[in-house]
């Protein structure tokens, strides 16, 4: 018995260093594991971090890129407003001066008309004048589709 309890007992020894070299094993695994993994996370932040600076410097490029629009479009609304107040001056005076032209226009109609009106009366009146005193019936009497007759006598002067 004591061959197969010394072979077990050296087993089980053997076993035993076995099993610490197991227990070993397993730490330096799992150690390994952990560094990994630490290693693996360090990597993560970096990247992270990494991303999170590109990120900000895109946001900061954006705002200049922003900004600078900002300030063109500003520009072009205080150009476009000048303009604007330019044009609207410009549609003042023209409407001014149409106001006055128009007056114009009409006191120069109603001048015609009166002259018209006044010129009709007067005609009136001289056609009157001329029928009272016999002077139109005498003129009417003048040949007017005569041809005129001329002598070699009255071309030499």
């Amino acid at each position: 018995m004591a061959s197969p309890g010394g072979t077990y007992s050296s087993g089980t020894s053997s076993l035993q260093n076995s099993g610490s070299g197991s227990e070993d094993l397993q730490v330096n695994i799992t150690d390994q594991k952990k560094r990994k993994r630490m290693q693996s996370n360090r990597e993560s932040a970096r990247r992270s971090r990494m991303k999170k600076q590109q990120h900000m410097e895109d946001l900061s490029n954006q705002i200049e890129q922003l900004k600078k629009e900002n300030n063109q479009i500003s520009t072009n609304v205080g150009v476009t407003t000048q303009m604007y107040l330019k044009v609207e001056s410009e549609n003042e005076i023209l409407r001014v001066q149409m106001a006055e032209l128009s007056n114009r226009l009409q006191s120069l109609n109603d001048i015609i008309h009166y002259i018209e009106s006044s010129n009709n009366s007067l005609f009136q009146e001289t056609d009157q004048l001329f029928n009272d005193c016999g002077f139109l019936d005498n003129w009417n009497t003048f040949p007017v589709n005569q041809p005129i007759m001329a002598s070699n006598d009255m071309l030499m002067y």
